[in-house]
């Protein structure tokens, strides 16, 4: 695993901004990679696109443990671990911390008040050490869109919903729960979702 470089994360500085927030996948996305995902979107803005974090598709291998020795970093065991989610389809050798604000470092990007989003190492040595951000998450990979893709897409009313983004549903550990506490959150009944996929 390579970790992000900080030049990577870059601010969004959206006036329409949707960074903060969560992207709910419709059914008409079931056959693709992104069936049931819940991205938190890290940064988006009309000129540059949009860039964020799937946080409900858990990764069992590798073990955290096994992450850090590849990173070469120290204790082994580490005295605080973390759960591992496969953050998107680009770049999905490449790690990004998603963490709550108390915690600041070089390459970080605050979101909003609540959750910042980390390219670089010190952030994973802090946690393996007991310290670091009260919440984390590690993704391997992100969801990217160019300019104005995820604006089509939303507009379509068929592939993304949107909805606020809650600590539970960020940070939580039932990945499994997620897609339909996200869709709760905006008073969705995934039951009633299969006739609401709009038109193509």
């Amino acid at each position: 695993m390579q970790f992000l470089q900080s030049d990577t994360v870059a601010s969004s500085g959206a006036e329409e901004s949707l960074a903060g927030q969560l992207l709910i996948a419709m059914p008409s996305l079931a056959e693709s990679e992104f069936d049931r995902s819940v991205i938190y979107l890290c940064a988006h803005s009309a000129d540059g696109g949009a860039m964020g974090i799937v946080v409900n598709r858990r990764i069992s291998q590798p073990g955290f443990d096994d992450l850090l020795l590849q990173l070469d970093i120290a204790p082994t065991p580490p005295r605080r671990r973390i759960g591992l989610c496969a953050g998107g389809p680009v770049e999905a050798g490449r790690g990004l911390v998603l963490h709550s604000t108390d915690w600041d470092g070089d390459g970080t990007l605050t979101v909003n008040n609540d959750i910042s989003l980390s390219a670089n190492l010190e952030v994973l040595k802090d946690i393996a050490a007991g310290d670091g951000p009260r919440d984390a998450l590690l993704a391997l990979g992100h969801a990217g869109w160019e300019a104005g893709q995820l604006e089509e897409e939303i507009a379509r009313h068929s592939a993304w919903l949107v909805a606020p983004a809650s600590r539970e549903i960020v940070f939580g550990a039932d990945h499994a729960a997620k897609w339909r506490k996200a869709l709760a959150a905006i008073n969705i009944d995934p039951l009633r979702l299969a006739s609401f996929t709009g038109s193509a």
